[in-house]
């Protein structure tokens, strides 16, 4: 007998996941400890394989269930399996305004997801460790804000360390999912849901330290 439609079931509305990619250091780890957990470290963990956390939050009178996907530790092999993008409803691309070539990549992220991804995933571009001074900043706001206003999505700069537009990174992407599903549910179509399998769960939550800051 088929599960039930994700939404269906009693503690949430709808099961959203996403993606966090983008390149080693920008700090999406702690991004996702930031807006998971409320927490933030100054110690660098190098995730190795797929990590996630879980945070339900409330969205125009829905409870919506946000399992977020970190791929820290593979980027720099471009290892990401096509499972991930495939399976993703959004994904979070992430660079550090400090640091010109992370930003420069966001293009060739940008290139795997079209490659791999859902034609339809919602994608966001998320500038991080905008907390830092500006004589560090090698990345403009403007240029950020262009590079998105170019694939036409929305743009933030965030601090993980300070909280600085974290939730709102979330919340956005997140309320722009549950009207594509709401309105996809309204033509009758089926809605994507995900499944977890023994494979992903072994994947999880496996760490190693490696000392440097991720702001």
């Amino acid at each position: 007998m088929a599960a039930p439609p994700a939404r269906a079931r009693a503690d949430y509305d709808y099961l959203i996941k996403l993606l966090l990619i983008g390149d080693s250091g920008v700090g999406k780890s702690c991004l996702l400890l930031r807006f998971s957990d409320g927490s933030f470290t100054t110690s660098f963990i190098t995730t190795i394989g797929i990590d996630f956390k879980i945070r339900t939050i409330e969205l125009d009178g829905k409870r919506i269930k946000l399992q977020i996907w970190d791929t820290a530790g593979q980027e720099r092999f471009r290892t990401i399996t096509t499972a991930y993008y495939r399976g993703a409803m959004g994904i979070l691309l992430v660079y550090d305004v400090t640091d010109e070539s992370s930003f420069n990549n966001i293009r060739n992220w940008i290139r795997n997801i079209e490659q791999h991804a859902s034609v339809n995933v919602n994608k966001i571009l998320v500038g991080n460790k905008a907390d830092m001074d500006e004589s560090k900043r090698a990345v403009p706001t403007s240029k950020g804000q262009a590079l998105a206003d170019e694939y036409g999505i929305k743009f933030f700069e965030t601090s993980a360390k300070t909280n600085m537009n974290v939730e709102e990174v979330f919340f956005s992407i997140g309320r722009d999912i549950k009207q594509r599903l709401a309105e996809s549910d309204a033509r009758g179509t089926e809605p994507q849901t995900l499944r977890i399998n023994e494979q992903d769960k072994a994947a999880g939550g496996q760490a190693a330290q490696k000392s440097s800051c991720c702001g």
